[in-house]
């Protein structure tokens, strides 16, 4: 028998190709029949997320669960780094990137009812300690990517609620046309002190997690736990570059392409010419030169059965 719960649960509205104020509030009811305290917040403005579960752990609440998209729970992760409430996620919004990571439903054509299953898999979930990405004071649970990715994401955000109803391929749409004229960015890159790469470069990826954009995994090494950064760089210029990359990346064969170096490390300073825009978690945060670092076991989240084991070095 679980001990009562209070739970925060922070909704974005506009997060998501529809409203899901009813299928939230349904949610909150099934945990109070368990008996937990359950508040709802609702989020109005950038930023406001973070506000709330920083007051929420504060205030001692044991869960913060973000209902919302992958830019939502960024903003919660960042407001529970270091505290003791635990993060949780209900997947409400478009690509639901962290959510498919830890093999919760996500599809509502599949999962007509993913909320309601995801609540259930949270309350049998366990608390796990996490690394997360710092870059320019923003943690980062996924990625942080500089060059033509994070173009695309500076593009397209905010986006509206017809465009989000595309999902992925509005992404790739915008990820060809930008390619074509996407500048020839000299990228350096220093690991851990060491100069590692310099030379022409479309994308730099430092990931936290294995999966990129919700499709791929791009670092299927990666750990959540083990206090390492992985990097990925992808070589080249112009659309034919990118083209390559895309062709080999959703076939699983990038790490086997020389033009993609891969490394692992705990600091990262990436500097580019021209300068270019910097994403964390498909959120556009500024520009480079920017320093990228892991800061190890910082934040605790809710682990559902369903997420996979090697996500973890330590499965305690």
């Amino acid at each position: 028998m679980q001990p009562p719960r209070r739970v925060m649960i922070i909704y974005n509205p506009a997060a998501g190709p529809r409203e899901m104020t009813r299928e939230i509030q349904a949610v909150a009811r099934r945990w109070e029949g368990r008996g937990w305290s359950v508040v709802i917040r609702i989020t109005e403005r950038p930023g406001m997320a973070t506000e709330l579960a920083h007051e929420a752990a504060l205030e001692g609440f044991d869960w913060v669960v973000a209902a919302g998209g992958d830019g939502t729970v960024n903003e919660v992760a960042n407001g529970l780094v270091g505290l003791p409430s635990a993060l949780g996620v209900l997947p409400v919004g478009t690509g639901n990137v962290w959510a498919r990571q830890l093999g919760l439903p996500t599809y509502p054509l599949v999962h007509p009812l993913r909320v309601q299953v995801a609540a259930q898999l949270l309350e049998a979930a366990r608390i796990h300690f996490i690394d997360v990405g710092r870059a320019n004071g923003r943690y980062f649970l996924l990625w942080a990517g500089i060059g033509l990715d994070a173009q695309v994401a500076q593009q397209m955000e905010p986006r509206d609620r017809g465009t989000k109803r595309l999902g992925a391929l509005a992404y790739l749409i915008a990820a060809a046309l930008i390619a074509r004229d996407f500048p020839a960015m000299r990228a350096t890159v220093f690991i851990d002190g060491r100069r590692r790469i310099r030379g022409r470069t479309l994308v730099v990826l430092v990931a936290n997690a294995q999966l990129y954009g919700g499709l791929v995994r791009i670092a299927p090494q990666a750990l959540l736990d083990d206090g390492y950064l992985n990097i990925c760089v992808f070589r080249g210029m112009g659309l034919p570059w990118a083209l390559r990359h895309f062709i080999n990346v959703f076939g699983g064969r990038h790490l086997q392409d020389p033009a993609v170096k891969f490394f692992t490390g705990r600091q990262v300073l990436v500097e580019t010419r021209p300068v270019v825009p910097v994403q964390v978690d498909g959120e556009p945060i500024g520009h480079t030169p920017m320093v990228f670092e892991v800061v190890p076991r910082s934040l605790r989240i809710l682990v559902p059965p369903t997420a996979p084991a090697s996500l973890f070095r330590d499965s305690t």
